[in-house]
C-alpha cells in the first residue's frame, strides 16, 4: 500500500508512456516488499531544470533518465558517479539528502549481458553499430573491458568525435568507419561481436536492419539494443547466418537492476524483473 513514508522513484523522458521500467520495478519492489512505487513522468526539454529541482523538493528517492535528457541532467546535478563522468550521460540519479548523484548504468548493463554468453570481452573484436548517447555508454565500457573496437555511423565524424573521446579519456582508439554495407562487411569479417545500438529496426522501422544474414558468420555474437520488437530484423537475419543473438530486453532488465540496487542498497530480483519485462513484451504486436 502506498503512503506518506513510501519511497518515491520516477522515470523522466519525452516520450515515456511505452516504457516498461515502471512494471520492471514495481515488481521488483513488490517481490522484496519494499516499500516503494515507480512512476514515469513525461518531461519536455524546457522543463527538465523544474523536473530535477522537484527531486529535492518533493523528496523523492531517486530517478531513472531517458531521451532526451541523458547529457543535458548532467549540468544540474550536484555530483557525478565516475562512469557517468567519463561517459558525459546519466540515466540513473540518486536523492542522498537533496544532493543528486548522477549515474550510468547503460553501459555496465550492457557489457554484463555479453559477458554472460560470450565471457571475458578482453581482446574481442566488436563492431559497434550507433555514436549517440547508448553507443557511447557501451563503447567506455566495451573499451575498460580490453575491447578491441571499430565504431561504425552514419556521419563518420560523430564516430570520430566518440574515438577521440575514448582516446582521450581511457587511452583507446577505436576505428571508425562508416556504414555501408561494404564497409560493414568488410569489418564483420574479422568481428566476434556485433552491436547495434540505433534505432534502426524499432517500431515502426521494424522492416530495417544495417546488416543481413550475408554479411555474418556462425561465429559472430549479434546483440541488439533495440526491444520494441524484441527480435528485430537484425537478429532474425543473424539466425539465419547461424550467429548468437542477444535481445535488448536484457540490456534493459540488467541496466534496471542496477540502478535498483543504487536506489535502494538491496541487490535487484533480476529474475522476477526479466519475468515481468518478457510478459509485457509478449503482449505487443508489431
Amino acid at each position: 500500500m502506498i503512503t506518506g513514508s513510501t519511497g518515491v522513484i520516477a522515470l523522466i523522458g519525452d516520450p515515456v508512456e511505452k516504457s516498461l521500467s515502471p512494471a520492471i520495478h514495481n515488481s521488483a519492489f513488490n517481490s522484496l516488499r519494499l516499500n516503494y512505487v515507480y512512476v514515469a513522468f513525461r518531461v519536455p526539454r524546457e522543463a527538465l531544470p523544474k523536473a530535477v529541482e522537484a527531486v529535492k523538493t518533493l523528496g523523492l528517492v531517486g530517478l531513472n533518465v531517458t531521451i532526451p535528457h541523458k547529457v543535458s541532467i548532467v549540468d544540474l546535478l550536484d555530483t557525478l558517479e565516475k562512469s557517468a563522468s567519463t561517459v558525459g550521460a546519466v540515466n540513473t540519479v540518486k536523492n542522498e539528502g537533496g544532493k543528486l548523484i548522477g549515474y550510468n548504468t547503460d553501459g555496465r548493463g550492457a557489457v554484463e549481458v555479453l559477458e554472460e554468453r560470450v565471457g571475458s570481452l578482453a581482446g574481442k573484436n566488436v563492431l559497434l553499430l550507433g555514436a549517440g548517447g547508448a553507443a557511447r555508454a557501451i563503447a567506455f565500457a566495451l573499451a575498460e573491458r580490453g575491447a578491441c573496437l571499430t565504431i561504425a555511423n552514419r556521419t563518420v565524424g560523430r564516430a570520430k568525435e566518440l574515438s577521440v573521446g575514448l582516446e582521450r579519456k581511457l587511452g583507446v582508439k577505436p576505428k571508425v568507419t562508416g556504414i555501408k554495407p561494404w564497409m560493414l562487411a568488410g569489418v564483420l569479417k574479422g568481428a566476434d561481436i556485433l552491436i547495434n545500438a540505433t534505432a534502426v529496426g524499432m517500431y515502426p522501422r521494424t522492416k530495417e536492419t544495417l546488416v543481413t544474414s550475408k554479411m555474418m558468420h556462425p561465429n559472430l555474437t549479434v546483440f541488439d539494443i533495440v526491444y520494441q520488437p524484441p527480435y528485430t530484423r537484425l537478429l532474425r537475419e543473424a539466425r539465419e547466418a547461424g550467429a548468437k543473438t542477444i535481445t535488448g530486453l536484457e540490456m534493459l532488465v540488467r541496466q534496471a537492476a542496477l540502478s535498483f540496487e543504487i536506489w535502494t542498497g538491496k541487490q535487484a530480483p533480476l529474475e522476477v524483473m526479466r519475468q515481468t519485462a518478457w510478459r509485457l513484451a509478449r503482449r505487443w504486436r508489431f
